[in-house]
């Protein structure tokens, strides 16, 4: 299932979503500009590989992405689900928790596979960390989602809290599933980021302050 839009109103402009987007996109293409060979050995300096562990690297690898279809990904996803937790943290606060959240989906994976010297690149566990923050204050949003059905595509509408359920079900079995699999030291999807950043969010989402007006919306809608 992929989303296409979110029923929830924001009633703030959502300024440091749009910045992360813009300096994703703007990294992005300058690992196109500097070409194969020194676009690896950027990686190698900024990346997060597990068996030499930076913690400089958790932060810098949320900014870089292998290809196109990872950083389009990833950003709509942002784009989707973050202008909603921007709206009731605040801005400097929001910054502060998507970043959190990217660093514990970072040292998730390297506690699961702390051995692994493949590089870790994505913004994608900071981002499950917006969607189970997300999941949290509005599980009653609904999310339009694109479904694939043999050859068929259809569009369903599905209450955020099940469709995001489903999407850590998922991230969390794929996760077990490549567990003592040669997978998990070939690379591809870092699941267990995903889900540390899933748990992050909601963890953080219910620790820091929202802003007074969304307790107010929150009080009259129930």
């Amino acid at each position: 299932m992929f989303p296409l839009r979110d029923t929830q109103p924001s009633y703030s402009r959502p300024v440091i979503t749009v910045l992360l987007i813009v300096i994703n996109m703007l990294v992005f293409l300058y690992e196109l500009w500097l070409g194969p060979e020194l676009k690896n050995v950027f990686e190698g300096d900024y990346a997060l590989f597990p068996d030499h562990f930076r913690f400089f690297n958790v932060l810098t690898s949320m900014f870089l992405h292998g290809g196109w279809m990872h950083v389009l990904g990833n950003m709509w996803f942002l784009w989707i689900f973050g202008d909603n937790i921007e709206d009731i943290l605040g801005h400097g606060k929001y910054l502060l928790f998507y970043l959190s959240c990217g660093v514990a989906a970072g040292l998730a994976q390297v506690v699961i596979n702390p051995g692994s010297n493949v590089p870790m690149v994505g913004a994608s566990g900071a981002i499950a960390g917006v969607m189970g923050a997300y999941m949290i204050k509005f599980p009653q949003s609904r999310i339009l989602s694109l479904i694939f059905i043999v050859i068929f595509f259809t569009t369903v509408e599905l209450p955020a809290w099940i469709y995001l359920i489903y999407w850590f079900v998922l991230n969390f079995f794929s996760g077990v599933g490549t567990l003592g699999s040669s997978q998990v030291s070939q690379g591809g999807t870092a699941f267990f980021a995903h889900v540390g950043g899933f748990v992050a969010g909601i963890v953080l989402v219910n620790v820091m302050v929202t802003r007074e007006r969304y307790s107010r919306r929150r009080d009259l809608r129930w």
